[in-house]
């Protein structure tokens, strides 16, 4: 039977502390925790793929070695969100006695923000019981979410966005161990779709490299479901100018060409907006457009009409100058 290769995030994903990218205070904060072999409880903050759940599994494997299956247990409490995880597996892992005297367990809580009111009364008091034996790691994208009383019995890191440097060293790790060939428009393209997500960046790449070697931009591009910039720059650009018909145009080449949702294409006009070469005045109600139109769009309003009148009141600004 053919074993199957591992997904590029688990091949690439740090094992040691000291491979975690863009996170150096953090990563030194944790390193002196496992020297020292005592920690408090902590909550790591912040968005997506920059090394949340890395860092913790990476202190736990320097902590624990080979036995780290027996002290170290990593639930997603996303996919099981009430109180009966907290009264089930979280309970019984932390009542279990270690394998070593006086050697603390972790239990890592991935997503703890969606865990819901009443699990985490549950897990503020399973805390408490066993904190003579076990520590806990609570990942959250919004550290408010997390009830007051666990947050003070926390200590909160918060991770901070990645750098385009530390992206490009992350390429340039792939790229390297897995013989790919990517220019700087394609790294370019890669940084961008990314959006500071190591996780969306080695997926990208991954299903990327599955049509050969070479990474190109259009093939960033065209497997994210993006636009170039300077598209999204045109089709605001030709509105602003009171060209609707063009925009309209682009508008189309995004949703058909590209496949992009409506949000995606507010998303992208939104990180572009303030590259316009327009008054900041101009910008400002830009901006207030793009929020309008996507609230609309959340509520459940048609996408392409929605976008339209957008593109058709901006279009009618361009003669208020």
């Amino acid at each position: 039977m053919k074993v199957l290769d591992l997904s590029w995030t688990e091949k690439y994903r740090p094992s040691k502390l000291s491979e975690v990218i863009g996170q150096s205070a953090i990563v030194e904060r944790l390193r002196a925790f496992v020297k020292k072999g005592n920690f408090p409880n902590m909550i790591f903050s912040g968005s997506a793929g920059i090394g949340k759940t890395t860092s913790a599994i990476a202190m736990a494997k320097e902590l624990y070695g080979d036995a780290i299956s027996s002290a170290f247990l990593e639930l997603n409490a996303s996919d099981a969100r009430g109180i009966d995880v907290i009264r089930g597996s979280v309970k019984e892992f932390a009542r279990t006695l270690p394998l070593e005297s006086g050697m603390l367990k972790i239990i890592f809580l991935d997503e703890a923000d969606a865990l819901t009111p009443e699990a985490q009364h549950a897990l503020r008091r399973t805390m408490e019981k066993y904190a003579a034996t076990t520590r806990f790691i609570l990942s959250a994208n919004y550290a408010s979410k997390i009830i007051e009383p666990i947050q003070s019995r926390c200590v909160v890191l918060k991770f901070k966005p990645l750098n385009e440097d530390d992206m490009r060293k992350y390429i340039e790790r792939i790229a390297n161990g897995e013989e790919l060939k990517i220019d700087e428009k394609a790294a370019n393209a890669l940084v961008y779709v990314s959006e500071g997500d190591l996780r969306k960046l080695t997926n990208t790449m991954q299903s990327a490299a599955v049509l050969g070697a070479d990474i190109t931009e259009r093939g960033i591009y065209e497997i994210a479901s993006r636009a170039r910039p300077k598209e999204i720059i045109a089709m605001l650009g030709y509105a602003l100018s009171g060209d609707f018909m063009k925009a309209r145009e682009e508008l189309n080449t995004l949703m058909l060409m590209h496949g992009m949702s409506g949000e995606d294409i507010l998303l992208q006009s939104y990180r572009e907006a303030l590259n316009l070469n327009s008054p900041d005045k101009l910008k400002l109600r830009l901006i207030s457009a793009i929020g309008e139109c996507n609230f609309r769009i959340v509520e459940g309003a048609n996408e392409s009409l929605q976008l339209e009148a957008m593109l058709a009141r901006l279009a009618l600004l361009s003669s208020e100058k």
